[in-house]
């Protein structure tokens, strides 16, 4: 029985897997790998195949983008109740792959991911590296999640970074990558919410404030080309914290180009920090995006931790 196991989304990346799947399948092949392929055909399939995988397989290799990595992590943390998982391989073929940047070597601001050829040989190779998890549970019952906790490997955020994530799905499917998300953003520019929320970071005393967007990663880009963190790494132990003041659509646009370039940190509408935990409360209801997908489409509740080099990666 082979020991690896295959989850391919082939509607990630706008049509992108099922276009190279083929390839990508033949590849696998030649290149000597022994291997089962599960295919993914409606939202979640990827966290029970991941789940139910980890009894009987060493690895998974996710073909996809970050929401189809994000699946399969999630069901890897379930099935190793939060310890050490089996190893995950990826295969970026998503429209921003952000996760993948931060695999070595490591992609610089502005460059472009490692395609799949170079996964495979990746695979071949089997180096693998822990990597940091990011945990959040709120206080809400969800029935269909069981209410057990979430988990991302890149990043999350509340504000307007969720309700572009929103507005993503409905970009038209002709358009993908950066220009996709441009296109999520004028959209939400044009009727998004100012949330007011409560902070707290680690056993720091709890700040309000109206937040434009508040951001929690263990990785560094977002959105494809967004470098929100531009320092966070991995395996340090720590979550980089970003909170944005309350600020207008004017100020906003002037702010995109900086993150895009990841000059923005020393902008005075903006508060860093780096903690094990944080927690966040508010009187409204909340989206919260965490790696392109909406765990939580509505919470006033919810605590962010860092789970320590919980997440083994071919690198």
């Amino acid at each position: 029985m082979p020991s690896i196991l295959v989850i391919y989304n082939p509607i990630a990346g706008r049509g992108r897997v099922k276009k190279h799947w083929p390839k990508v399948h033949q590849a696998l092949i030649d290149a000597g790998i022994e291997f089962d392929v599960a295919s993914t055909s409606a939202p979640l399939d990827a966290v029970n195949l991941a789940e139910k995988a980890a009894t009987k397989y060493s690895t998974v290799i996710a073909v996809g983008g970050d929401g189809t990595v994000h699946e399969v992590v999630n069901g890897l943390l379930r099935a190793s109740s939060e310890g050490e998982t089996i190893a995950l391989g990826v295969v970026p073929l998503g429209n921003g792959d952000d996760f993948a940047k931060m695999i070595p070597p490591q992609t610089t601001i502005g460059g472009k991911v490692f395609d799949w050829h170079v996964a495979i040989e990746k695979i071949t190779q089997g180096q693998t590296k822990l990597f940091d998890v990011g945990r959040m549970s709120d206080n809400q019952l969800h029935s269909d999640q069981n209410n057990k906790p979430q988990y991302f490997m890149n990043g999350m955020d509340i504000g307007f970074g969720a309700q572009v994530a929103l507005n993503f799905t409905k970009v038209p499917s002709f358009l993908s990558g950066m220009t996709a998300y441009l296109v999520a953003i004028m959209k939400t520019l044009i009727d998004y919410h100012i949330p007011k929320v409560s902070i707290q970071i680690d056993d720091q005393k709890v700040f309000e404030q109206s937040t434009t967007m508040t951001a929690i990663t263990n990785g560094r880009c977002f959105g494809s080309g967004f470098w929100v963190c531009p320092e966070a790494q991995v395996d340090d132990g720590l979550l980089d914290v970003m909170v944005a003041q309350s600020i207008g659509r004017l100020k906003i646009l002037r702010l995109i180009p900086k993150i895009m370039k990841g000059t923005h940190v020393n902008e005075p509408i903006l508060r860093n920090y780096r903690a094990r935990r944080v927690v966040i409360k508010s009187q409204q209801s909340l989206v919260v995006e965490a790696d392109g997908e909406i765990p939580y489409p509505q919470t006033r509740h919810l605590e962010v931790q860092i789970l320590d080099k919980k997440l083994r990666v071919i690198v």
